[in-house]
């Protein structure tokens, strides 16, 4: 006996302490040294043995009392008449304690209840829709295959007239309890109730309309609003547009993801418009009044002369609307020189004269390019 801690430290109360005390304190360390959070650990079992041993005492009041007198002694299995064992027959409660700290970790309690209030499942659909629709919103159609809580039950699943009544096997909890002993007491083993599934109650005469399911499936058409500037890969979601709920469960929520068809001329980044626009060689030599295709029409546009190709312009407030609030993005133009083909004698011949007047001066890309490879060849 000597080579045992006090039971009082052990637990890590004053000799004073309630029996409320101890329980709580029992409650912390048991939980701190479960073998099922320390797999493996002896040390950890150690303790958890000790930690039982001392609150198999302690919360017994004629253990406690002869423990208070003579020490371990006291509760040694030899001494006197009905000291009692070292088993775990002698607290009731001991089971109790396990169910609430551990039905986590597979000694039943601590499980929610099944047959309560239950959210519908959500729905998830793709729409496409083009790029004019997307920069300017749209309405769109949809037509969805859902469960909707039945029109003749009201979703209770019962016949008309009649009413689910409680399961007598459960008591209406949906789950049944069967306690168990092992070497650490009675331990509380809870399951989902095998005479009404876990909800509860027992339906003796089901609902024609839906069978006893409280759900019906129906397709139904829904018209949604598609909000100027939404994106590609961007998700709406749309309040109640899901499955019903079940035992008065609020409905799921709709969840609808956008694909942008591809435009022919446009591409889009954010709120801004790009589109590439060929130009005559004229054209960018001399300057010239374009008209520019955009998503709200064709707009004028002058670009000056000596353009080269490559060179972007920018069409303020011409691009995709934002989503919320006011303004829009912007529109860049990126202009290519198309080099004309399919030419006849006379526009070649003109163009000879055109290239026997013309300097190194007017090509400043190409001189610097003739500069700089003459300078690397030399």
């Amino acid at each position: 006996m000597a080579d045992k801690r006090d039971y009082y430290e052990v637990l890590g109360v004053s000799k004073g302490a309630s029996a409320d005390d101890i329980k709580k304190a029992y409650r912390k360390e048991a939980k701190k040294y479960h073998p099922d959070l320390h797999p493996g650990d002896k040390t950890a079992e150690a303790k958890f043995k000790e930690i039982n041993e001392a609150y198999e005492v302690l919360s017994d009041a004629d253990k406690k009392a002869r423990y208070d007198q003579f020490g371990h002694a006291g509760v040694d299995p030899n001494f006197g008449a009905g000291a009692g064992g070292s088993g775990f027959d002698g607290f009731g409660d001991f089971g109790d304690i396990f169910s609430d700290i551990f039905g986590g970790f597979g000694f039943g309690g601590g499980q929610s209840r099944r047959n309560g209030p239950k959210r519908g499942a959500d729905i998830r659909q793709v729409i496409e829709i083009s790029f004019e629709e997307a920069a300017f919103g749209c309405k769109k159609k949809i037509t969805l295959n859902k469960t909707e809580t039945c029109e003749t039950c009201h979703g209770s699943g019962a016949k008309a007239g009649t009413t689910p009544q409680t399961c007598s096997r459960c008591g209406g909890s949906g789950q049944v309890t069967t306690q168990v002993r092992t070497p650490l007491g009675y331990m509380r083993n809870v399951t989902t109730c095998p005479e009404c599934h876990g909800s509860g109650k027992i339906i003796k005469e089901p609902c024609t309309s839906c069978h006893g399911t409280g759900k019906v499936r129906r397709q139904r058409t829904i018209e949604v609003d598609i909000p100027q500037g939404i994106n590609d890969g961007q998700t709406m979601q749309i309040s109640g547009g899901g499955e019903a709920g079940t035992k008065g469960g609020p409905t799921g929520d709709l969840l609808l993801t956008i694909r942008i068809k591809k435009h022919e001329i446009f591409t889009r980044e954010g709120f801004d418009v790009y589109i590439t626009m060929p130009i005559t060689f004229v054209q960018a030599a001399l300057g010239s009044t374009i008209k520019v295709p955009t998503i709200s029409g064709v707009v004028e546009y002058d670009i000056p002369s000596e353009t080269q190709t490559g060179s972007v312009f920018r069409l303020r407030a011409k691009g995709i609307p934002y989503i919320r609030g006011k303004g829009r993005g912007d529109q860049y133009v990126k202009v290519e020189v198309e080099t004309p083909k399919n030419l006849s004698q006379k526009q070649k011949e003109l163009l000879r004269q055109f290239e026997g007047i013309t300097e190194e001066k007017n090509y400043k890309k190409r001189k610097g390019f003739v500069d700089t490879m003459k300078e690397i060849f030399k």
